[in-house]
């Protein structure tokens, strides 16, 4: 149910009801010593609201602050390529041999 904003046409006293769209438009002013008409306001309307997620600031950002974002977060990250030569190296002829047993029969 929306937010409707209203203005007294005697004395201004400017207030907001929450109501139903279906509910008819108020007529009079509140204020207990104005007797005025009210007049209702347009409205911005409500606000957007994404939820869930994949809705990110950086989703619509330029291409060169995502090109900025991507170096910097490779920089961070630690190297993996040092671990992988270390392992192969570590047992060079037992992965030969296996396949050279297994293509001799």
């Amino acid at each position: 149910m929306p937010n409707y904003d209203y203005k007294c046409q005697t004395c201004g006293h400017v207030f907001e009801v929450f109501q139903s769209m279906n509910d008819p438009k108020l007529e009079d002013c509140p204020e207990e010593a104005c007797e005025g008409k009210v007049k209702r306001l347009l409205g911005t309307g409500a606000g957007l609201i994404f939820k869930g997620g994949g809705f990110y600031e950086t989703d619509y950002r330029s291409q060169s602050y995502k090109d900025g974002a991507k170096k910097e977060s490779e920089a961070g990250k630690p190297k993996t390529e040092a671990k992988s030569e270390s392992k192969s190296e570590a047992k060079p002829g037992s992965s030969s041999a296996s396949t050279s047993s297994k293509s001799s029969d």
